[in-house]
């Protein structure tokens, strides 16, 4: 299994977005698109949890990349021809993109441990 794990979040990345997502997460949290940012970030900062994990997965020697859905197709268009719903947790191997936690899976998450677990699992 490879060691580059692709977390994909179900926002954009320009400043509009940015700004309406952060404002999206204050006043209405239940009704946020994207389960990947709420788990791994509070308001202001990242999840301290998510944060050592996310270290301790550095520190095993595993690459880990973060994207808005903008940045990920504009950089993953040429490569691989998929169509992916947002969030979602990928795994590069030699030939694809394997999805290691899906959209559904990562909206059904009550907390942060139920992703550390699901992600933990490709060690």
């Amino acid at each position: 299994m490879s060691k580059k794990i692709l977390f994909i979040y179900n926002a954009n990345s320009d400043t509009g977005s940015k700004m309406l997502d952060f404002a999206h997460k204050i006043v209405s949290p239940d009704t946020y698109d994207c389960a990947l940012c709420s788990l791994t970030f509070g308001n202001f900062s990242e999840n301290k949890q998510w944060k050592g994990f996310r270290e301790s997965l550095l520190a095993k020697g595993y690459e880990l990349e973060f994207f808005h859905k903008d940045e990920f197709q504009k950089s993953y268009k040429s490569k691989f021809g998929h169509k992916y719903t947002y969030p979602i947790i990928l795994v590069e191997t030699a030939h694809d993109l394997e999805v290691l936690v899906t959209t559904e899976k990562l909206n059904a998450f009550e907390g942060v441990e139920e992703l550390i677990c699901s992600v933990g699992s490709v060690q």
